[in-house]
């Protein structure tokens, strides 16, 4: 069973708790501030951030308020899409460490492969300049552990064709009915963690009748079925909400396990 306490080991031995709380959309200042302070309340210890979502500073500010220590709150953030370069990377990575306050980060990841506006466009080069900045940045140990976000297979061969300290994640949109087969086997073939932001489907598996029925049959919600069924296939969830009810309730997994059935249902579901 998966708790908030629970933690995958990444390829260099680093723990990271098996469900995390995503802060994508979450408004900077109080909002951020307020949620990420109820979920550290309600037993996450793994938080997720980035430069592009403004709301470092109050994730930082939140996890320092809370009482907690330090290293008993693993932070992840994430280098802006649009900078592919050496020198702007380093430099950008400064200013989190700014924003943030907290000495280092558990976790860093280049956002995407190519800026947002430009998706799909080749930026290896870029990618590969951010790269260097990563691994000189893991090897001064202000980043516990270094990876990627939205990479595809090819985005993340390029990367390990020419990596000292190849990627230990790659956190990509995954979701029942979404899970990026191609991409999640490469990755995890090649030693990286899938992490899954939106795994709640940006709301779309609320009301989907056959997650629904598989909901009914353990006494659960939706959105604890699509949390648990991502831990079974040793994807790691990134939940988001600013509701406290919802913030608890989906870490609340511990008392049911979908059976095989109930998994190939799950599997057969395309939900794009």
């Amino acid at each position: 069973m998966a708790t908030l306490t629970d933690t995958y080991t990444l390829t260099n031995g680093v723990q990271i708790p098996k469900i995390g709380f995503g802060t994508w959309q979450v408004a900077p200042g109080q909002e951020t501030y307020d949620a990420v302070t109820a979920a550290l309340k309600l037993g996450y210890r793994h938080i997720d951030t980035a430069y592009a979502y403004r709301n470092e500073a109050d994730v930082g500010r939140a996890i320092r308020d809370s009482g907690l220590k330090r290293e008993d709150v693993f932070v992840t953030t994430k280098l802006p899409a649009e900078i592919k370069d050496y020198d702007r990377a380093l430099d950008t990575f400064n200013e989190t460490m700014a924003h943030l306050d907290l000495g280092y980060v558990d976790l860093y990841l280049i956002h995407a492969p190519w800026p947002w506006g430009k998706r799909g466009e080749d930026y290896t080069e870029g990618n590969l300049a951010d790269w260097r900045a990563f691994e000189e940045i893991y090897n001064t140990g202000r980043a516990r552990a270094i990876g990627i976000s939205n990479f595809a297979v090819k985005d993340m061969q390029a990367v390990l064709d020419h990596a000292q300290v190849a990627p230990m994640v790659n956190q990509i949109h995954w979701s029942i009915g979404y899970t990026e087969p191609e991409i999640t086997k490469f990755a995890q073939d090649h030693g990286m963690l899938v992490e899954a932001y939106s795994p709640l489907g940006t709301g779309r598996l609320i009301g989907n009748k056959d997650i629904q029925a598989v909901a009914d049959h353990y006494g659960v919600s939706t959105a604890q079925v699509a949390i648990r069924y991502a831990i079974q296939k040793q994807v790691l969830p990134l939940p988001r909400s600013i509701n406290p009810d919802h913030i608890k309730a989906n870490q609340d997994i511990d008392g049911f396990t979908i059976n095989a059935e109930d998994m190939q249902t799950l599997d057969a579901l395309h939900l794009r």
